[in-house]
């Protein structure tokens, strides 16, 4: 593969009061990725009270000149999760709607679920449900349904012939919000509500439930109640065409080769116009800088200055443990997304000491496009690194990374 250009010596920050040889542990770890061709660039960021350190290492595409900057724009896919999850503590704190609130009052659809009798059983096969699936359940992924990873399972099958595919988000295909809840509401669930967690269709439900709700586009409420608030200028469910000289080009692994692909470019890009579909688990595009200050208002108790946007008791509930160990247990054919982390609201929360911290307590999530973020309370930190390969979660860049931070704060 193509070396990369000649890095930047020196991160482009603005750090105050952080000892520079620490931050620079940091660029140098990542650094060496982009070098050997292993990521086309990132953008890293790691915060401690106004203390702020932006590290833009490389270039937008993988044979291009085009640097990595700041305001780079990325594919954030995954780390849309914790705002769905905020917009529906937003409308919970007004009394719009309520944690126990049955979702088919809004959404009739998904009155009198079936279940699967077993979770690799036949689709026809299967009993009412116990009961309702509640807003709360949506919000910590038990309502009994989401990604199932062995595409042999028949109601892996039936939830493709649906549309509802394991891979990268691909926010053209999904049709509009009315059509997109009906084809799920033909599915069974796979589990009782509250009894297992699954990951990943919880939030889009909400998306649809909180257009309802709000009697408006879920986009518009995200823009006016979220967005425009914290001064995320560049956050959205697509790329204005004036803003897409700083968007990155997205890249996966060659199966067969592994060497990088393009998965989704500039010009033609599915987020170059508004979706059809506004995915709250997966649709968002980002900058470090936007998602710094949806961080610091987590962080902050839900204040940004001298403005409240969600109370503290809304962030405790976001950043706390929901669920029981029998939640947690896995079902056969799917991976273990919570290893020593247990599920808020939209967000993973670390729940015993490991390699990063003795003391448990952060929280937040990944995007599977390449893009990871953290709140640690008990460090005062929010640190994030974006980039845009399908293959970063799986690699050893990211815990690279997350050690490095970590061990730039110790000192």
């Amino acid at each position: 593969m193509q070396r990369k250009p000649a890095l930047q010596g020196t991160p482009t920050s603005r750090t105050r009061g952080r000892n520079e040889a620490r931050s620079h542990r940091v660029h140098d770890v990542m650094a060496a990725y982009v070098e050997r061709g292993a990521l086309p660039g990132l953008v890293t960021l790691i915060a401690q009270g106004e203390d702020v350190h932006v590290d833009a290492i490389g270039t937008l595409t993988l044979d291009g000149t085009d640097p990595m900057q700041r305001d780079t724009i990325f594919r954030i896919a995954s780390m849309t999760k914790p705002v769905t999850a905020a917009a529906t503590m937003l409308l919970v704190e007004e009394g719009t709607i309520s944690l126990s609130d049955p979702v088919e009052q809004l959404l009739p659809e998904l009155a009198d679920r079936r279940v699967l009798k077993r979770f690799d059983g036949p689709v026809d096969d299967t009993v009412a449900a116990v009961r309702p699936i509640t807003v709360q359940e949506l919000l910590t992924f038990v309502l009994g349904f989401g990604l199932v990873f062995d595409p042999t399972l028949p109601i892996a099958q039936a939830a493709a012939d649906q549309g509802f595919i394991v891979g990268p988000p691909q926010p053209q295909v999904p049709p509009a919000p009315d059509e997109w809840i009906q084809r799920f509401a033909s599915l069974p669930l796979m589990f009782h509500p509250g009894e297992r967690w699954l990951y990943n269709a919880g939030t889009d439900i909400l998306g649809v439930l909180i257009a309802r709700a709000a009697k408006q586009p879920f986009e518009v409420l995200l823009h006016d109640r979220i967005f425009a608030p914290l001064g995320m200028k560049d956050t959205g469910f697509f790329v204005p065409a004036d803003k897409l000289d700083r968007f990155a080009t997205s890249y996966a692994p060659n199966p067969e080769t592994g060497a990088l692909e393009v998965l989704d470019g500039v010009a033609e890009s599915q987020w170059g116009r508004p979706p059809a579909f506004p995915s709250g688990s997966a649709g968002l595009v980002s900058t470090v800088d936007d998602y710094l200050a949806f961080a610091r208002m987590l962080l902050n108790q839900g204040t940004r200055g001298d403005s409240a946007i969600l109370s503290a008791d809304a962030i405790a509930r976001m950043t706390t443990d929901q669920l029981t160990p029998a939640q947690k247990a896995v079902p056969a054919g799917n991976f273990d997304l919570l290893t020593g982390r247990g599920w808020g609201f939209g967000l993973a929360v670390a729940t015993t000491p490991d390699e990063l911290s003795a003391v448990p307590g952060r929280y937040g999530w990944d995007g599977g496009l390449g893009t990871s973020w953290m709140n640690d309370p008990n460090a005062g930190l929010i640190a994030m690194v974006m980039t845009q390969s399908a293959d970063f979660l799986f690699t050893d860049a990211l815990p690279d990374f997350w050690s490095a931070v970590y061990q730039a704060i110790a000192g």
